[in-house]
């Protein structure tokens, strides 16, 4: 994203804070739309998403066009000063083009069929599919790159959320290419992939397949690149409709909505950033008290896959979602907490699912910021509260979040191979574990930033790598330069434990950081559901241990195995280097508590709790340009909460010894540089 771009008219100046919805007025009659855009302006939005779903109005039949509603709506918005960021409109095909080519269609992995009736039924790799969306997408460009309110492309929508794994005769093809791109001769692959195992060797490559439902396991390496692949083809359909767009409107900049902690957790999100002008997230807050926690940790990475830059906040909810077992609605004041939080960690737009809540159809059950119950609802004022909070912070648009000290490492291929079948147990859960240690760190008071694998790790002080499952040795040498430049790495369990292909490195774990680490493990020791194994430091493992049967001779022991089979063998180990650095080890879960106990025990400067935070019970997250330093404080408790924090007061109320952070609320603070 060097070439970064906000919106049209250059809107990623301070003063354009950015404020809306997906709105989707082809759901209601033409008198509604007046009454929505008086709700608007009262609300204070400026920018709304348009058109995501109307593929099958625009073009109601093969080469039909019919945009005169969508003149009207884009016509209306901009006589009331709200913004568009236009959707190119291919995320679902219109029913004709299923009826009449339903070789477009995806397939599952056991072959069946997803027909018409939700949304998304189109295979990535389809070339049909891609001619009649790319004809959509002309036709738009063409009529709509001239207007005034279209600041923004909205390409597709979610790409890759329900269609992302097709296992069709179209993908094996445009698998079969992806690998000979990759490994180039047929020998790499049956080297890469172990084919010698169960007769997998491949002569030809018109013999692999996609990995479709077999009898039992299904060969690793396949399963990655299939993952990769996969992620490259949704990447490409997105591609594909950059082109167009960068062709005919080059002034106006283009993005798509990640889903960076949402279910399509096998996309490479980082490695489609340079294909956008400027990154966008869909986000959804998970309930329960961990759900605060939640909400800043993907924020925070989806920050530092922007880069750092701003970025657009494309979509989340006002209240209730409608796709889990439960949904309980958002209580009072979180729907501000929850949109601040983001913008803390560099969203310069908020933005919602969607404008009013839909009467019919498969999410009228979703919040929307005009609910069924209208504008005389508490959701409504909370919406207008917002409103009004994103004018207060304009002087915060354009700034950068400020780096931390520590940084924890987030990998998607560790994520997706770590949780894969056939391993020593299905107790052992990425996210959960890197979350744990983010949480750790917000207890101890400590700032820090999540940031993807292949970001530089220069400026950090302490890297926290949890369950680091695949170690190419590419990221092995980076992490040794690390610790080696005086920089402090703690990992855990499960960590360096396969190649790039998943194929396990030998000699022992945690195999490629063997070294680094100076230990040994010689087995791993899952548990039980019921089982717990207590640790001399009182932590309890649960899950997962380790048996470490050797430790260098430079390597202290922090902490032991009390009881059972591993009773006084090393749990905890930590290595220094000679110049200052040091490698930390955890080889068992032992949950938020515990490794809040490993990282107060190190002894690190960075890892000192940052007076602000008020004792861990405010999240301390901080912005800033060249004149001013803003500090987001939000309060992860349900009590009201004094931080010593001294500035102006953007967003909330000061004290005399500071400001006053409501139960679960948000204060914004500035301070001059």
């Amino acid at each position: 994203m060097e070439n970064y771009r906000w919106v049209k008219d250059g809107s990623q100046k301070p003063g354009t804070m950015r404020y809306g919805a997906d709105y989707n007025p082809e759901q209601w009659p033409r008198e509604v739309w007046d009454d929505d855009v008086r709700l608007m302006r009262e609300a204070g939005v400026n920018i709304v998403s348009l058109g995501i779903f109307s593929w099958g109005l625009l073009e109601p039949r093969p080469g039909e066009w019919d945009f005169s509603w969508l003149d009207e709506i884009i016509d209306l918005l901009h006589a009331n000063g709200i913004d568009v960021d236009l959707a190119t409109a291919t995320a679902s095909p219109p029913s004709w083009m299923a009826r009449r080519h339903p070789e477009i269609l995806p397939q599952t992995v056991d072959g069946t069929t997803l027909w018409p009736g939700a949304r998304q039924h189109w295979r990535p790799t389809s070339p049909i599919f891609r001619e009649y969306a790319l004809r959509l997408v002309r036709a738009l460009a063409e009529r709509y790159g001239d207007h005034p309110a279209v600041v923004a492309w909205h390409i597709s929508n979610e790409l890759g959320c329900h269609n992302l794994y097709d296992y069709s005769d179209d993908a094996a093809r445009s698998f079969r290419l992806w690998l000979h791109a990759r490994y180039g001769t047929i020998d790499a692959l049956n080297d890469a992939w172990g084919t010698a195992f169960w007769s997998q060797h491949y002569e030809e490559w018109d013999e692999i397949l996609p990995p479709r439902s077999a009898p039992t396991i299904r060969n690793p390496g396949q399963q990655l690149d299939f993952e990769r692949f996969s992620s490259d083809a949704v990447r490409d359909h997105l591609r594909a409709e950059a082109a167009v767009l960068a062709d005919l409107t080059p002034e106006i900049p283009l993005t798509t909505n990640f889903m960076v902690a949402q279910n399509v957790r096998d996309i490479d999100y980082p490695s489609w950033v340079p294909d956008v002008d400027f990154v966008s997230n869909d986000h959804y807050l998970r309930p329960g008290e961990h759900g605060r926690d939640d909400l800043s940790f993907w924020a925070n990475l989806t920050g530092n896959i922007a880069g750092g830059l701003p970025w657009f906040l494309m979509e989340h909810a006002t209240s209730a979602v409608n796709w889990r077992e439960v949904n309980p609605p958002k209580r009072s004041g979180e729907l501000v907490r929850d949109a601040l939080t983001h913008v803390g960690h560099g969203a310069d737009a908020v933005c919602y699912f969607q404008w009013r809540q839909s009467r019919a159809g498969g999410e009228r059950y979703h919040s929307g910021m005009v609910p069924h119950a209208g504008e005389n609802s508490r959701v409504f004022r909370d919406v207008v509260a917002l409103g009004g909070a994103l004018r207060d912070l304009s002087p915060v648009h354009g700034s950068r979040r400020e780096k931390a000290r520590v940084a924890i490492v987030f990998d998607y291929e560790s994520w997706w191979v770590s949780g894969r079948d056939a391993h020593p147990s299905d107790s052992p859960a990425y996210d959960d574990e890197t979350l744990a240690w983010y949480r750790a760190l917000l207890d101890l008071g400590v700032r820090a930033d999540v940031i993807p694998v292949g970001a530089a790790f220069d400026g950090y002080e302490v890297l926290i790598a949890p369950m680091l499952h695949v170690m190419p040795e590419e990221l092995r040498v980076r992490l040794e330069s690390f610790t080696d430049a005086g920089g402090h790495l703690v990992t855990t369990y499960f960590s360096g434990i396969v190649d790039g292909n998943d194929r396990v490195w030998l000699g022992g774990y945690p195999g490629a950081l063997r070294d680094l680490l100076g230990v040994v493990v010689e087995e791993f020791v899952p548990l039980l559901p019921a089982e717990r194994i207590a640790l001399a430091s009182g932590a309890v493992a649960h899950g997962w241990t380790e048996r470490i049967v050797h430790v260098g001779d430079d390597v202290e022991v922090l902490d032991t195995y009390a009881d059972g089979d591993l009773a006084d063998a090393p749990a905890v180990t930590r290595r220094r280097l000679a110049a200052g650095g040091s490698a930390t080890y955890v080889s068992a879960d032992i949950g938020r508590d515990g490794v809040r106990a490993v990282l107060a025990g190190l002894g690190l400067e960075a890892l000192a709790g940052d007076p602000r935070s008020a004792g861990g019970r405010l999240d301390v997250i901080e912005r800033g340009d060249a004149a001013a330093r803003y500090v987001f404080l939000s309060n992860r408790t349900d009590d009201e909460v004094v931080a010593p924090v001294v500035g102006d007061v953007l967003v909330g109320e000061a004290a005399a010894s500071g400001v006053v952070v409501p139960p679960g609320g948000v204060v914004v603070v500035r301070s001059a540089r």
